[in-house]
């Protein structure tokens, strides 16, 4: 919330992710940019990538998004990430809006 008060809407998700890391850094809070998950089909690894903006304290997926509105797809992707991590929680925090909005997906 602390980004978004500062912030407001209307950036680049890049920029509020490099809040946001300036942010976990102040707090001292243990996070991971840009995590790379292998996804495993069927006992071999796929040649591409599944890269979480954020996992922080190595089990809650961070999904930043600078949109209009979260669509089915931002919550799809959640799920996907959820799956290749084996996190059991993911939140999807649109700054996008005037108001930030988020939702907390379970798997």
């Amino acid at each position: 919330m602390e980004v978004h008060n500062q912030l407001g809407a209307g950036f680049l998700e890049i920029v509020y992710k490099d809040a946001l890391e300036y942010e976990f850094k102040k707090g001292n809070i243990p996070y991971a940019r840009e995590k790379k998950f292998e996804v495993n089909y069927k006992g071999i690894i796929l040649p591409h990538n599944f890269y979480a903006d954020f996992v922080v304290y190595n089990e809650i997926i961070l999904e930043i998004k600078c949109a209009s509105n979260l669509c089915d797809a931002d919550i799809a992707q959640c799920l996907n990430y959820l799956k290749v991590s084996q996190c059991k929680l993911a939140l999807l925090v649109n700054f996008g809006e005037k108001s930030l909005v988020h939702k907390r997906i379970v798997l």
